[in-house]
């Protein structure tokens, strides 16, 4: 909205001397990291009346764990209140309206995905939470194929439309390198997504040579039912992921948080022509404004800390976590870079594996001796180590560390190819 509106006033602004300042709102780096502050500042601002709200609807958690020990690890939680994603999406949804450039396609989908999986997750806080005070024999939220299924729906739409999107792009230009189909390729590790055409040396040390790089002819280019079942998988199992992980004190937030700071520097790469293809990485027209929306989910995860670092005075609930974590699984799937997503966010990544592991670890022992067995102390993993006498700052401090030194990581992959 600000960009339009310095843009339409550009005039008056001139004649005024303000345009001199106001003008740095074109340049999306900046608009980038003020959505960071912004967001921040939108959660902190709001943060106590909505955690009031909650407690007067009286929505707190009754964690069941379905083992002792840790049911008594944690008693303290009983009681807080939950749904504290919608202080998230709305700082996210916010922030994105003010500071995005709204014409741009992909900030629409950004913007969907952000308002359609919070939705979702609304809706079984709320049928979870509320339960107690409605008639008896009420839902008690929504049931997992349910939810699974609005899940795996809405990504198979959303990863429809990017597809779409990229298609676009790739008819306005056809005979532009950087619209031939490069917006729809399965972008692996080590492999050079652009090649000279001269003599495979990208390098020249001239800036008119980036210009003439050309798809590399080794790359997958994805048609539309590949694409989409990729796209499906990775934005609704990242929401998944997303919301095992939120189990602790912090431990979710603080984890996205990292993740969409690591995003922000990718988007930023994937939509700069001569970035991506200095770096052999697929550049993706239209996305470099997702900046704003990666910079308003870090400050919205950031400003969330304050009141959920231990002990949490509010967690988010699905509302946020099946939120951030499609969001975060579009932005990866929007500028290709699905593998980088799996090394960004690995703590997400292994806390839904190992809730995999486990149950299929228990049912096929179960049919192969009768009596299920367990590969862990309890699942997701972080009770794992709880249970193991690590205290919940630990794991959560020490999760946040794994995803630093994961992004150091991707980054350093980024670059081997």
């Amino acid at each position: 909205m600000i960009y339009h509106l310095v843009e339409a006033f550009q005039g008056p602004l001139e004649s005024t001397g303000l345009f001199t300042v106001l003008q740095v709102f074109f340049q999306v780096e900046f608009r980038a990291f003020l959505a960071v502050l912004v967001s921040f500042v939108l959660v902190l601002a709001f943060g106590r009346p909505v955690i009031h709200w909650l407690l007067r609807q009286k929505v707190g958690d009754s964690p069941e764990f379905h083992n002792a020990d840790l049911n008594e690890l944690m008693r303290s939680r009983a009681g807080t209140p939950t749904m504290g994603g919608i202080l998230i999406c709305g700082s996210i949804l916010i922030t994105i309206l003010l500071l995005a450039e709204l014409r741009e396609r992909y900030v629409h989908i950004a913007i969907a995905v952000l308002v359609s999986y919070s939705l979702l997750g609304v809706a079984d806080d709320w049928l979870k939470l509320t339960s107690a005070r409605r008639s008896p024999g009420s839902r008690d939220g929504l049931r997992p194929w349910e939810k699974l299924l609005f899940q795996l729906g809405l990504a198979a739409m959303f990863s429809y439309v990017i597809f779409t999107q990229a298609t676009i792009n790739s008819s306005m230009n056809p005979d532009s390198p950087m619209f031939q189909d490069v917006a729809r390729v399965l972008n692996l590790p080590f492999q050079k997504t652009w090649q000279s055409p001269v003599d495979g040396n990208p390098f020249s040390g001239e800036e008119e040579a980036i210009t003439e790089l050309a798809l590399n002819p080794s790359v997958i280019v994805l048609g539309i039912g590949a694409f989409m079942l990729l796209g499906t998988l990775f934005i609704a199992g990242t929401s998944n992921a997303v919301n095992i992980s939120d189990g602790m004190d912090g431990l979710a937030a603080g984890v996205m948080a990292f993740a969409s700071i690591g995003f922000m520097i990718l988007v930023h790469i994937a939509g700069s022509q001569n970035e991506a293809q200095s770096l052999l990485v697929p550049y993706v027209a239209g996305t470099k404004d997702l900046m704003v929306v990666a910079g308003a989910m870090t400050g919205a995860c950031l400003g969330f800390l304050w009141f959920n670092s231990s002990p949490a005075m509010v967690f988010m609930g699905d509302t946020g976590s099946l939120a951030l974590g499609g969001l975060l699984g579009f932005l990866a799937v929007a500028i290709r870079q699905e593998v980088l997503l799996i090394l960004i966010g690995g703590i997400f990544f292994l806390e839904l594996g190992s809730v995999v592991m486990q149950v299929g670890w228990f049912k096929w022992t179960r049919i192969r001796y009768g009596k299920g067995q367990r590969l862990l102390r309890c699942s997701p993993i972080h009770h794992h180590f709880h249970l193991g006498g690590w205290s919940e700052q630990q794991v959560v401090t020490r999760f946040w560390l794994i995803t630093v030194v994961l992004g150091m990581a991707a980054f350093a992959l980024l670059k081997l190819r």
